[in-house]
């Protein structure tokens, strides 16, 4: 197993890099994300990777995060998740940003991905709850607990999504709201707090 590469950054394509390493070139498919985050050609770079092997095909993949790449990996071990679209996942959405969707069950984030569907993401979503500790991220995506505010905060944003702003727009409107000690949000406090922050997009 390949774990990590460090040598000089050779080519910067679409999708992949190929790093040298002591006269040896190898092509990396690399998430968007990480992509814009490397230097030029010339640099040297550090990348953690995941080599995939099945039925005689070798590719390499990396990602300038450890976190990356073990959520690349919980990707690809949900059945029918391969490594390219596990790759095109994390080319659209930063670390966090799935986190917080899988951790409110924003279903409505995740089909924006080419080859998943609604049904698909909410297939994602589950498997994800369950091979993911995420309680760093509770308060970030649902401000208190319990069904009560959960229900409130799908209706804000569905209001949202009314008026025309998209699922995105409305789920970062959203963050950061806090309600007072021990109670749910009020539907019209989160919505003001939600058009507010729109307001100054």
């Amino acid at each position: 197993m390949i774990a990590s590469l460090e040598g000089t950054l050779k080519e910067k394509c679409a999708d992949h890099v190929i790093v040298d390493v002591s006269g040896v070139g190898y092509e990396v498919f690399v998430p968007a994300i990480s992509l814009n985050k490397l230097p030029g050609k010339g640099s040297r770079v550090s990348l953690q990777t995941y080599l995939y092997v099945r039925e005689g095909i070798m590719q390499l993949y990396g990602f300038t995060s450890a976190e990356e790449k073990d959520l690349f990996e919980k990707f690809i071990s949900i059945p029918g998740i391969g490594p390219k679209l596990a790759l095109s996942i994390l080319s659209v959405f930063s670390v966090p940003s799935i986190k917080k969707a899988v951790i409110s069950s924003d279903v409505d984030a995740i089909p924006a991905i080419p080859g998943i569907g609604k049904k698909g993401a909410q297939r994602v979503i589950l498997e994800l709850k369950e091979k993911l500790a995420l309680p760093e991220f509770e308060a970030a995506a649902s401000a208190a607990s319990g069904d009560e505010a959960r229900m409130v905060y799908s209706e804000v944003k569905h209001a949202l999504i009314g008026l025309g702003y998209t699922p995105a727009e409305a789920t970062k409107a959203l963050d950061g709201f806090q309600a007072a000690d021990g109670e749910a949000p009020k539907v019209e406090d989160l919505l003001k707090y939600a058009l507010k922050n729109l307001a100054q997009i």
